[in-house]
């Protein structure tokens, strides 16, 4: 009972009681209304609200302390037992969160928790979340839930809790939001409830109640703001322990493990961390078996075959016979009113002071009757001023027929009558449209769209509204978005001039011109006008006349917006034509005061009331108080939403309600409308003689299928519709097939109502194409006979025929998501979702259920608004739940679920949830959602048949197939190496170099540039060879080293690199080159270090006197043991002493150096290169790019390893050409150093690294002007080559060729190279071969190792560069990875090499010493068995152009497609990840990178996003959707980082592998991570 009473107390002092709130002054409690309002409209903050509101009631504080707690405690049970609302009694329409009593109904309630009591709770993996992305960004983060919002044109589909039980009030929010936990996110779902929790009582008496109030809400907001809970129930036990922050990753050594429990995955490897736990469990929840595949496929364009989704041969069939049309009743229209404009000058002149129209203010009172009188006066002044007075330039503005924008707020319906009558007298269209509130409304472009489209070039607005409108800087109203430039005129009297006693507007008899256009919405969100013509509106008018026995004077209230729809036909036409007096309810009033209708009907006896079933569901919350109304002066109550199949729980509840009030059960009279056909069934009252109303409690999932089934067995999933009554009189009424050709349907299926009858919209203004298919439609018979001569119009209301000619609506083609061949209606999923524990979840019940097309079919996604106060593990539970209930009552997957921040999601006019535009941000990633759970693993049964591997087919058959496929075996080889030259008898380079420095002693070999672009160091051939020299005698004597032992070079990139390995070949030592560690990054840059020394047995280390410090420095300490180093040799200060004899190799085959590299899956390998290869390679290199010492070349490339090393080391010394040194390190300080420096020495043939043309790209792009300013001339450069290992960038390069193309760079400059380890240059371009060429290959071919060239621009297209041109002297084949068999050249395989410069064998391999000796000597299993050939690891093919090469011969082109290490095998195909990552970083601006790979065969797509934290969880989507459309697979994991975590290596490659340990180490610190289902 302590608990009880404490918190009872406490709630005591924070609220007023409910008897207490009775007695505050009644102005107090208006205001406290109004406060509420601001706060759920949003236009005041959380703090203004509670500061306002400690005013508001701090008078009366006082007493309420004053009262006896025991007193108090009672009270409140008692209270909240009968339900008593807060302090207002307008506000007592605000409940907890309140559900729309439209959707709700009790049996389907039930049916969700029953279908959810099926399933075992399902343990989702939840999504790792940074705190930061936790706190919400909502400025009304914390509003008490209100009901002031709906579906549709008004509302969010919410449904209210249950009429009988107590309506939560705003104290029970009050009390929510301050037990919830303030220490923690993960409370558990209890605890969010009141009484889950006990509170201090004994010194928060002492406190004055509004500080505890103050002090409890600055708590509330720390609810959301801590780590979310670790649901694997495998991580540590302090779930709020900050991670420690973990270096970056680039560069980290392989098998970095993080310490905790060690678990194994599903394919035994074992791994530590709390990521792969989560894998793991998302790898269990997705064993559950699957639905059954289809067995049927077919081929979609290509051997990819996507699932066919072909009907089940036992899914149920229509089986009644083909419906007739249904005749209503015959038109009769008196000839007393020929047209509308005939009717209201009758009644402006004979009974002028007969009332029109009520207008009422948001108190409820009424403000101004328009009399017949005064209306049909205003309309003729204002008709005339616009024909007269507005003109430009001496032309008078509008002429008859000209379309204008009438902008009329929701509560000034008199305005808007004058407006619209004034309009129809001058012969003017009028286009009624919403208040646009701010510049960027939702839907509000495509308004503008509709204004263009029509011609408007005046609105009429009122000058309260014109005052509101957002402004421009002028004064003037501000241009909307998408809007045409429109003149804003006032219609209020003074601007308006009386018309000459001589003037009378021409009235002429309703004919087939446009009397006005409604605007509609389509389901994409577009804006269509719909025409009017004068006959159809009197028809219509009529037929509403005779449908509704409407007489002369008679009062109705219209709750309904009077500027479209049936607000419009009951409370602005019909109206005027039978001379009735409206009472127009503005929906302000309505929100204040829900039950404000059904006290006019009270208090002026109304006959009639239009409502929806939203108005109905309000008026029940708030019903108790009042005693005296009564409602039996109603002989109808016409729910215009009626064709909802939601709305019949809203009129059975009102009527258990009401009846007691003098309400009559046939009074309701629910009604059936489109805005193209209008009225199109009415349910009459009964005094017409009509057959009793009817009911249907249909099979859901028969409904799915089309077909009608009165439910008996299945009581889950029921649909319980009411009727709309009969067709209008003067229609014909036919339901046909909604797709394909208009068949009519059988009378036990369900279709399209369509209707042919004089009251119906005559077209879609300016669109013919799409008003043919809908105002022009022909229904036919079976046998394809049109049913009648007259044409249709489509309602796009989707229902049948039933019993009696009753009409039955299950819903609209608007709401229709059609997923697997089966028909789901939006409405039916909301309704669903809510049975969800929705007053526990969903903020006001505010969600919007779409379909978006994934994968040739469409996916259902719901996004809801969840409640502020709402924990990470209330949100997760409450998904899954949903899943669980859509699954089992609607039989289908839910594709994506995301969950919004409370007041986030796009408004409709009035409130509602703006679904197109809703849907539009989900797919543009503008939704910014607080919570993701993706399920395409249950959802995407329409996946390509995992691809069979062939049996293995015998290497010759496979032979003879391809020849007689008449395909060329893939092989081709460069030019043969050319006589000896000079030079060429040497065959070893430090041979070269003396007899360099003896032959041409001062000639330049390079020139060393710094970041000014000024020379830092020349090295001529006799320099190069003293310090040579220099270095070995150091190495022998100092060193006291031995000819073969291994020597570390760790220098940077300079001309001391050259000289230090030259003087290791002198002295017969082999050299190893090493980057030297990053100053600012020693952890993880100086291990790398340490291990190529360790790796490469290397017994000394030279560098310069700078680096020694380092790697014997304190900081070096923390990351190495640095007493293991072996002898360092600093070479800044050589003695000069010449080396007494030169060593002399014994064969060219022994060893020259090492060339050590970590590739990008990141394996650490030395590759042998011997005397013969090395010089080898500079020749062949010489010839292709003609090096003679008179050429010049610049370099910008790393010089460590591979063809960047060669390039800088041994090409110059070898053919004695000048190479100018551009360190790419240097470009950091500057980026412009590498092209000013070829452009100032004018050179011809230029190397870089895609690291450095990416730099440069990014730095200089917008600068190419003020490079020009500085004389950059690249028109000198014929060459320029990227040096790479990789499939070649086919953009980057082409974005290079672009930017510069102003500085005079020629687009046929830029080529790349390929070289790998096993031989480090394949293909160079050179300068003398044809130009590179581009293929377009079928990307999913590719999938399956097979090459199909496409045109340019077709799906699924990729575009591949040549790598160059194959080198002289090299021979390369295309093998196939597994039988190791030549290839046809239509197939993809494994290139490999046969060349004098491969390298001679691996040295050692670390982290990975699985990699076989047959890399660098291996043989065909068939063909030409006797060449050596060596295995790149990359796959590629060769196609034979039409050009020829230097010899006369077709040139062969040589495509790389990827690494063999990097693919990733998924569904028995092959994948590269590049094509995956290209595809994902085109989905949204934000992503700034992307790495993909896979991990127990799930795909984990890991993307940097540049750009704000809100924009994280909008990727999840877009990137499932995208792999899924693109390239047919499902992502496992989506993980959202920070730009730049993803490693790359130094040749500006990702290196995945580093990042995949990172991952499952946790060591990314990710924004966030999602699980998909």
């Amino acid at each position: 009972m302590a608990e009880r009473n404490s918190s009872g107390l406490l709630m005591m002092m924070l609220e007023p009681s409910p008897a207490i709130a009775m007695t505050l002054p009644a102005e107090v409690r208006e205001k406290l209304a109004e406060l509420e309002l601001e706060l759920s409209e949003g236009d005041i903050t959380q703090k203004g609200y509670e500061k306002k509101r400690g005013k508001l009631l701090a008078p009366f504080i006082p007493q309420i302390q004053g009262v006896d707690p025991c007193l108090q405690v009672d009270h409140r049970i008692q209270a909240s037992s009968q339900a008593v609302a807060l302090s207002s009694k307008h506000s007592r329409a605000r409940a907890a969160n309140s559900r729309d009593e439209r959707f709700r109904s009790d049996l389907h309630t039930e049916a969700v928790q029953a279908a959810l009591a099926k399933y075992k709770e399902r343990k989702v993996p939840m999504p790792s979340k940074r705190r930061s992305v936790l706190v919400q960004s909502s400025v009304e983060a914390c509003t008490p839930p209100d009901t002031s919002s709906a579906s549709e044109d008004e509302g969010s589909l919410r449904r209210q809790g249950r009429v009988a039980s107590s309506s939560p009030s705003v104290e029970h929010w009050f009390n929510r939001v301050i037990q919830c936990s303030s220490t923690s996110s993960s409370a558990s779902s209890t605890s969010s409830h009141p009484g889950g929790r006990s509170h201090p009582s004994a010194n928060a008496t002492s406190a004055s109640a509004a500080t505890v109030l103050a002090d409890l809400m600055a708590h509330t907001q720390l609810d959301n703001h801590f780590a979310p809970p670790d649901v694997t129930g495998l991580s540590e036990p302090s779930q709020f322990a900050e991670r420690p922050q973990v270096a970056p990753v680039r560069g980290l050594p392989r098998g970095y493990t993080h310490t905790s429990s060690a678990m194994e995955t599903a394919d035994g490897v074992p791994v530590n961390s709390r990521v792969s736990s989560k894998i793991q469990q998302l790898l269990n929840t997705l064993k559950r078996p699957k639905r059954p595949p289809l067995r049927e496929f077919f081929v979609d364009d290509f051997e990819e075959l996507l699932d066919a989704q072909l009907p089940d041969p036992n899914q149920p069939k229509a089986e009644g016979v083909q419906m007739s049309p249904l005749r209503g009743d015959a038109l009769v229209v008196g000839s007393s009113a020929p047209s509308l404009l005939v009717s209201l000058q009758r009644w402006g002149t004979t009974q002028p002071k007969s009332p029109c129209l009520t207008a009422l203010d948001n108190a409820g009172k009424p403000v101004y009757t328009l009399t017949y009188g005064k209306l049909w006066t205003r309309s003729q002044k204002l008709a005339y001023t616009l024909l007269n007075k507005l003109s430009s330039r001496n032309e008078p503005l509008l002429r008859p027929g000209d379309r204008v924008a009438l902008v009329f707020p929701n509560n000034d319906p008199v305005m808007f009558l004058v407006a619209f009558y004034g309009c129809l007298l001058a012969e003017l269209v009028p286009v009624p449209i919403e208040v646009p509130l701010t510049r960027k409304d939702a839907g509000s472009q495509q308004i503008g769209f509709l204004l263009g489209s029509c011609g408007v070039t005046l609105a009429l607005t009122t000058d309260a509204c014109q005052k509101g409108l957002p402004k421009a800087q002028t004064g003037e109203v501000a241009c909307f978005k998408g809007w045409p430039r429109l003149l804003w005129f006032v219609t209020d009297g003074k601007h308006v001039v009386k018309s000459p006693k001589d003037w009378t507007p021409p009235i002429r008899d309703a004919g087939s011109d446009t009397a006005y256009i409604e605007y509609k919405t389509s389901k994409e969100g577009s804006t269509m006008g719909v025409t009017v013509s004068h006959a159809a509106m009197v028809a219509h008018c009529h037929a509403l006349t005779q449908a509704c026995g409407y007489v002369e004077g008679e009062t109705i209230t219209n709750v309904l917006d009077f500027k479209r729809d049936a607000g419009l036909w009951h409370g602005v036409l019909t109206s005027v034509l039978n001379r009735l007096h409206v009472i127009s309810i503005p929906y302000s009033l309505m929100k204040v005061n829900p039950l404000s209708w059904i006290q006019k009907v009270h208090t002026y006896k109304a006959r009639v009331a239009v409502v929806k079933s939203r108005d109905m569901h309000w008026s029940l919350l708030s019903q108790k108080d009042q005693r005296d109304i009564s409602l039996s002066s109603l002989r109808m109550l016409i729910v215009a939403d009626g064709a909802n199949p939601w709305s019949i729980s809203s009129c059975d509840a009102f009527l258990n309600v009401f009846q007691a009030r003098g309400l009559r059960p046939e009074v309701i009279c629910p009604c059936a409308s489109s805005s193209e056909a209008m009225t199109v069934a009415l349910r009459r009252p009964p005094e017409m003689g009509v057959p009793p109303p009817g009911k249907a409690v249909l099979s859901m999932s028969r409904l799915s299928f089309g077909v009608i089934r009165v439910d008996t067995e299945e009581k889950l999933s029921v649909l319980t519709l009411q009727d709309v009554g009969q067709a209008m009189p003067g229609a014909l009424v036919c339901v046909v097939r909604p797709e394909g050709i208009p068949y009519l349907c059988r009378t036990d299926e369900v279709g399209e109502i369509c209707v042919s009858s004089c009251c119906t919209g005559g077209s879609y203004y300016g669109l013919p194409g799409m008003t043919k298919n809908v105002f022009e439609m022909v229904p036919v018979t079976a046998s394809g006979s049109p049913v009648s001569d007259r044409l249709f119009t489509r309602t796009s209301l989707l229902g049948f025929v039933g019993p009696d000619n009753l009409l039955f609506v299950v819903g609209k083609m608007d709401g229709l998501m059609v997923v697997g061949g089966r028909r789901h209606n939006a409405d039916d999923v909301v309704a669903t979702a809510l049975a969800v524990e929705p007053m526990k979840f969903v903020y006001r019940g505010r969600i919007a259920v779409f379909s978006v097309s994934v994968l040739h079919d469409e996916r259902i996604v719901v996004v809801a608004e969840q409640r502020p106060d709402a924990s990470e593990e209330d949100s997760f539970q409450w998904m899954s739940r949903v899943l669980q209930a859509t699954d089992s009552i609607h039989q289908v997957g839910v594709y994506c679920l995301a969950l919004v921040p409370a007041n986030t999601l796009p408004k409709a006019p009035l409130g509602g949830i703006h679904v197109s535009e809703t849907k539009q941000r989900f797919l543009e990633g503008a939704l910014h959602p607080c919570n993701v759970l993706m399920c395409p693993h249950t959802c995407v049964t329409n996946l390509p048949k995992p691809r069979q591997k062939q049996p293995e087919v015998g290497p010759a058959s496979m032979i003879v197939g391809n020849l007689v496929a008449g395909k060329r075996i893939a092989q081709a080889c460069g030019r043969d190496l050319a006589q000896l030259e000079d030079n060429d008898q040497f065959l070893y380079m430090q041979d070269v170099l003396q007899w360099r420095a003896q032959a041409t002693p001062e000639h330049p070999l390079f020139l060393l540039l710094n970041a000014k672009c000024t020379v830092a160091s020349t090295g001529t051939c006799l320099q190069l060879h003293k310090r040579a020299e220099r270095v070995a005698v150091s190495l022998m004597e100092r060193a006291r080293l031995n000819p073969g032992d291994h020597v570390a070079l760790v220098y940077p990139p300079g001309i001391d690199l050259i000289a230090t390995f030259y003087g290791c070949l002198y002295a017969g030592c082999v050299p190893v080159t090493v980057r030297p560690p990053h100053p600012q990054n020693l952890a993880t840059t100086l291990p790398t270090v340490k291990m190529i020394v360790e790796v490469s047995k290397s017994v000394c280390i030279l560098t310069t006197q700078a680096i020694m410090k380092l790697l014997k420095s304190k900081e070096a300490t923390a990351a190495v043991d640095v007493k293991t180093w072996p002898m360092v040799l600093d070479t800044d200060d050589l003695p000069r002493k010449k080396i007494p004899q030169m060593y002399k190799p014994p064969s060219p085959e022994t060893l020259a150096y090492l060339d050590f590299s970590v590739s990008t899956t990141g394996i650490l390998a030395g590759v042998k290169m011997s005397h013969a290869a090395t010089t080898a390679l500079c020749r062949s290199v010489k010839l292709q790019c003609e090096l003679y010492p008179s050429r010049q070349i610049a370099i910008c490339l790393d010089p460590y390893c591979g063809l960047g090393f060669a390039l800088w080391c041994l090409c110059s010394v070898y053919s004695g050409h000048q190479s100018i040194l551009v360190p790419p390190l240097e470009l950091e300080g500057n980026v412009s150093l590498w092209l000013s420096a070829v452009s100032q020495f004018k050179v011809r043939v230029t190397f870089c690294s895609y690291s450095v043309m990416e730099m440069c790209t990014k730095g200089l792009g917008s600068q190419a002007e003020a490079l020009r300013m500085r004389n950059v001339n690249l028109s000198c450069v014929r060459t320029c080559m990227v040096v790479a290992e990789e499939r070649p960038r086919i953009t980057l390069t082409q974005t290079f060729s672009k930017i510069f193309k102003d500085l005079g760079l020629s687009p046929r400059a830029v080529s790349t190279t390929f070289g790998c380890r096993v031989n480090v240059a394949i293909c160079l371009q050179g300068t003398a071969g044809p130009d590179p060429t581009t293929v377009y290959v079928d990307m999913r071919a590719l999938r399956h190792d097979r090459v199909r060239l496409v045109e340019r621009g077709s799906p699924h297209s990729l575009p591949l560069m040549e790598s160059g041109k194959i080198l002289p002297g090299v021979k390369v084949i295309i093998a196939n990875t597994e039988t190791k068999g030549p290839l046809g050249d239509s197939h993809l395989g494994e290139v490999w090499v046969s060349s004098p410069h491969n390298g001679t064998g691996y040295y050692t391999v670390y982290g990975e010493e699985a990699l076989h000796a047959d890399h660098f000597c291996t043989r065909l299993s068939f063909g030409d068995t006797q060449t050596v050939w060596a295995r790149t690891g990359y796959l590629g093919f060769l196609r034979r152009t039409e050009l020829t090469d230097a010899s006369g011969e077709r040139h062969d082109a040589l495509y790389i497609v990827g690494a063999l290490d990097e693919t990733l095998e998924l569904r028995g195909m092959r994948y590269h990840p590049i094509d995956i990552e290209t595809s994902v970083i085109r989905s949204h601006k934000s992503i700034a990178e992307c790495a993909v790979f896979t991990w127990t065969n799930l795909l984990v797509v890991v993307v940097e996003l540049e750009g704000s934290e809100q924009e994280a969880l909008d990727l999840v989507a877009l990137v499932t959707n995208v792999v899924l459309e693109e390239h047919y697979l499902i992502v496992g994991v989506v993980v959202v980082v920070d730009p730049g975590v993803i490693p790359i290596n130094s040749r500006g490659e990702k290196q995945r592998m580093h990042l995949r340990d990172g991952f499952l180490a946790d060591q990314l610190d990710p924004i966030y991570v999602a699980y998909n289902m």
